[in-house]
């Protein structure tokens, strides 16, 4: 008697993928992977690391030679004079090498004509350059971090790494996101690398400075609603809030409270990188 006939199922075998396109997110965290090897790989990224290096070492060399007593009075002073202005300039820097050119390049160098060319959608390739972007400024970013956690831990010992300094951390990293945000919004406006570099570059470095005196000193209202204002909060968890925070003071500058800071911060990274979508998925490739 022969053996009986195997399952049908049995031998189809499993189901084929082959040609199967991967869903959105997955075609996200594709681009997002390639990206950010593409990132590690490169110039900018050496150049990132470089810059980050000769903040620490020239700061901490000043600070060990000098040994001023007022920083070195305790672990949060340190840090709030050491990180929150340098996590600040960073941030400036990373946006720009990172993101400046990250959806501006696609038009400038024609390769996102050839990448449409694949069943990819847009919003999966914004997606993708972003996170990749975030990923390697938190790299940088995380390293002067963990730089000035060794030099705590050198001059305080085990207390270095404290829960405010940690608090600081997490607005730096919201602070970053907006910032990419707004980074990734002009990229996509102007279609040009270096057109989206220097305005973000003049915007974040004095430009926004320019239109704060301008509403405190003409229009007398508070600049709430820019981004370099509410980034004072980074401060706030090594620091505490100063007591006028939130006040409603005609003609005079008032810092943002912690409240505050975050919503700004969280409202820059949400509405800013959507509207760079926005544009993203209406541009013509040429």
């Amino acid at each position: 008697m022969s053996a009986a006939a195997p399952d049908a199922s049995a031998r189809s075998g499993p189901p084929s993928t082959l040609g199967s396109v991967p869903g959105s997110w997955m075609q996200a965290i594709l681009m997002s992977r390639y990206q950010f090897r593409d990132f590690l790989r490169s110039r900018r990224f050496l150049l990132m690391v470089g810059i980050v290096g000769a903040i620490g070492s020239i700061l901490l060399s000043l600070v060990g030679y000098y040994r001023p007593a007022t920083l070195l009075a305790n672990s949060n002073t340190f840090y709030a004079n050491l990180w929150v202005g340098g996590a600040e300039l960073l941030i400036i820097f990373a946006g720009i090498i990172f993101g400046g050119d990250a959806i501006a390049g696609e038009f400038q160098n024609k390769t996102g004509y050839y990448l449409m060319s694949h069943p990819i959608k847009r919003w999966s390739v914004y997606a993708g350059k972003f996170l990749a972007s975030y990923a390697a400024a938190l790299v940088t970013i995380s390293a002067y971090f963990l730089i000035l956690v060794g030099a705590g831990g050198y001059f305080f010992g085990t207390g270095a790494l404290t829960a405010g300094l940690l608090g600081s951390y997490g607005l730096a990293i919201l602070y970053l996101g907006g910032l990419l945000g707004v980074t990734f919004l002009f990229s996509a406006l102007f279609k040009t690398s270096l057109y989206g570099v220097i305005i973000v570059a003049v915007m974040f470095l004095f430009g926004f400075s320019i239109i704060n005196a301008l509403f405190e000193g003409l229009v007398g209202l508070q600049p709430w609603f820019i981004i370099t204002w509410a980034n004072e909060a980074i401060s706030y968890p090594l620091t505490g809030a100063p007591h006028t925070a939130g006040l409603l003071v005609p003609k005079a500058y008032v810092p943002p409270t912690l409240a505050q800071g975050i919503a700004v911060m969280a409202g820059y990274l949400v509405f800013t990188t959507l509207g760079g979508l926005w544009l993203f998925e209406r541009e013509e490739f040429t």
